[in-house]
């Protein structure tokens, strides 16, 4: 099942996507990476998901990972008279903690948080920012506001604060017992939504250890402002546009895409470009125009990968969708500026042996072309940091721990196989001539470049580079 691209595609599953039968075709058509969307769902689907992708793994001998999806903090106004009222642009609305049902003058926010976190003329955004209110005056239990964009309102229709760092976990009650239950199951890797602030991270990373990789969802504005320690501290990062895009203007999001996207690259983290990539296809069988470009600009900006929500979780065309997001991946990997525009986006190496060793990969492949280059790796680092150069040849990456290849099914250009460890030269160079046939990265006669860490077994040392041709059997 060797992929003919180095992008990956991450596809969510849900209510049209949940057969052992559909989700093989998903995997087929191009899935790598299966996303279980604890937002919806109860435990006993995601099981059900979960086992039915272990299956396919094990019959078809190729690494699956799979991303649990915190639903994380919720902010949200209580039930509204009748389910339904009209706000009137410049006229006063209160938020209070009042449960009485809403009104067109006062609605229930259940918040407290938020009204600690005021200040006059702070802005709040109701209902994915159609509805915006002014904040005038505030206390501990209210808000009074102008309405400054009126419209409708319903019964619960989310809340946005904007600029404001709320004093608020990223991790409620109900994360910290799905996260129990995911981490159980054994996926790969952990979505953290609401990431406001580096501390964010490390208490996640207290409760998840190295059980799984840890992603982190940058939808809120004010992480930002602390991207670069976010992305150090995290295992991946995820663009989340859709949230992203309710508390900034639209105009800034592709802006912020770059800037998050150039981040994680610079730092060897796998970064996925979300939500709306192929919003049409929930109920069309092609994608618009627009859209195959929105996915082509984050493969040409070097992104590890794209994803899939409700296109293939709840649409009516979920084969489709993976299928034609496989194939315009190929087709932007297959344009001779591709290659040019990735290396124009290289970022400058570490000063350390693994980032000189995996840079020296690079122009090695550059100037040898070779079938594929190898990375032993027991951890992940040197196929990450090998990947981070983003390597004109596939990497194959072995490894001798099982969930080390399920996590770096994320990683651009990354072919991951569990296999046996190494103990010399000899043995490693033959070994990796033996996987590289044995996976269709490369027939006898042809040229493989390795780099491993001496002595073997030894995770974090990247420090040996050695060039090898393919025996004839």
């Amino acid at each position: 099942m060797k992929r003919q691209r180095h992008s990956r595609i991450l596809a969510t599953l849900g209510p049209a996507s949940s057969t052992p039968e559909r989700i093989r075709e998903l995997f087929e058509a191009g899935a790598d990476v299966f996303r279980l969307n604890f937002s919806h769902g109860t435990h006993e689907d995601h099981a059900a998901r979960y086992h039915t992708i272990r299956q396919i793994e094990e019959e078809t001998g190729r690494s699956i990972g799979i991303l649990m999806d915190l639903q994380g903090p919720k902010l949200r106004v209580g039930k509204m008279k009748d389910g339904r009222v009209t706000l009137e642009t410049g006229q006063k609305f209160r938020l209070d903690l009042d449960p009485a049902e809403g009104t067109s003058q006062r609605a229930y926010l259940p918040h407290p948080e938020i009204f600690a976190a005021l200040e006059n003329g702070t802005a709040l955004l109701l209902d994915d920012g159609k509805l915006r209110l002014r904040v005038d005056s505030f206390g501990p239990d209210f808000a009074e506001t102008t309405i400054m964009v009126g419209g409708p309102l319903s019964d619960r229709k989310g809340v946005n604060v904007p600029g404001v760092v709320l004093p608020i976990s990223p991790l409620t009650e109900k994360d910290l017992i799905d996260l129990k239950f995911g981490l159980e199951l054994g996926v790969d890797w952990v979505a953290l939504s609401f990431v406001q602030r580096p501390d964010d991270i490390r208490e996640a990373r207290e409760l998840i250890g190295d059980k799984a990789w840890i992603m982190a969802k940058l939808e809120k504005p004010q992480a930002l402002e602390h991207l670069e320690e976010i992305v150090q501290l995290c295992d991946g990062v995820m663009v989340a546009r859709g949230d992203l895009g309710v508390e900034v203007p639209p105009q800034r999001v592709p802006v912020l895409q770059r800037q998050i996207v150039r981040t994680a690259r610079a730092a060897g983290r796998p970064v996925v470009v979300a939500t709306q990539m192929l919003e049409s296809m929930i109920t069309s069988p092609v994608p618009t125009r627009a859209e195959a470009s929105d996915v082509a600009t984050a493969i040409y900006s070097g992104a590890d990968a794209v994803m899939l929500s409700a296109e293939s979780a709840s649409g009516e065309f979920p084969l489709e969708a993976v299928a034609i997001m496989d194939s315009i991946i190929k087709e932007i990997e297959n344009d001779p500026s591709w290659r040019t525009i990735l290396e124009a986006n290289h970022s400058t190496a570490e000063a350390s042996t693994a980032d000189a060793i995996c840079c020296a990969l690079r122009r090695v492949a550059n100037i040898l072309e070779p079938a594929t280059t190898v990375a032993y790796t027991t951890t992940g680092f040197s196929a990450l940091r090998a990947s981070r150069e983003r390597p004109i040849a596939p990497i194959l990456a072995l490894t001798p721990r099982l969930e080390t290849a399920r996590r770096l099914t994320l990683a651009w250009g990354v072919h991951a196989v569990p296999c046996e460890d190494v103990s010399d030269l000899s043995e490693m160079v033959d070994h990796a001539t033996d996987m590289a046939t044995q996976h269709d990265f490369a027939q006898a006669g042809d040229t493989i470049v390795m780099i491993a860490g001496v002595p073997f077994g030894t995770s974090g040392r990247t420090n040996l580079l050695h060039v090898a041709t393919v025996p004839q059997k």
